[in-house]
């Protein structure tokens, strides 16, 4: 009993009232649930940007941003096409027939402008072309994969002729294998 009394006694406070201790749960829903809950509000407002426009740094930072930014092309702009000339060239065939391509297409470009560009380098990207499609072989072009893969590679090759000028996409206008 007077183990008892002496753990009475150290529970009291200097003034005599008995002193309560804060269980685990009431320190979590009463300290540390409403600070986890203001640091989680701050930085939704932070990250929303709802903080720059209270202090006013958002004008400041808009007019960054546009004065770093380059003009972007109008996505609501009517696509360039320019027509290459139509090529012919035989086939690199191991048989004694030889089997030709006879190809027409058109490219598409990212502005107007670069028309000028694409007449200039005209002959390099024909040069390109002919060199690349006369070690095509029959089976190179058989399939829905052999044209994808046929597009992939003038694609290159033409902007790599081309550069700084960026092509777009090649569109098969006709395409003929005899």
């Amino acid at each position: 009993m007077a183990a008892h009394a002496e753990e009475d006694a150290g529970d009291a406070s200097t003034d005599g009232l008995p002193r309560k201790k804060f269980s685990g749960k009431k320190l979590v829903l009463f300290v540390i649930l409403p600070l986890v809950l203001l640091i989680g509000a701050g930085a939704g407002v932070y990250f929303s940007g709802l903080l720059d426009s209270l202090l006013g740094k958002k004008e400041e930072h808009a007019a960054a941003e546009h004065a770093e930014e380059p003009a972007k092309p109008d996505p609501h702009a009517a696509p360039v096409f320019y027509d290459l000339p139509d090529m012919l060239v035989n086939l690199n065939s191991s048989g004694k027939r030889p089997a030709f391509l006879k190809i027409k297409i058109s490219i598409q470009l990212s502005k107007g402008e670069d028309v000028s560009a694409i007449e200039h380098v005209l002959p390099r990207i024909i040069d390109n072309f002919q060199v690349y499609l006369r070690e095509l072989r029959l089976e190179d072009l058989k399939g829905s994969a052999g044209m994808y893969r046929l597009r992939q590679e003038l694609l290159m090759r033409i902007n790599a002729a081309a550069f700084p000028t960026k092509v777009k996409d090649v569109l098969f206008k006709e395409m003929l294998v005899q």
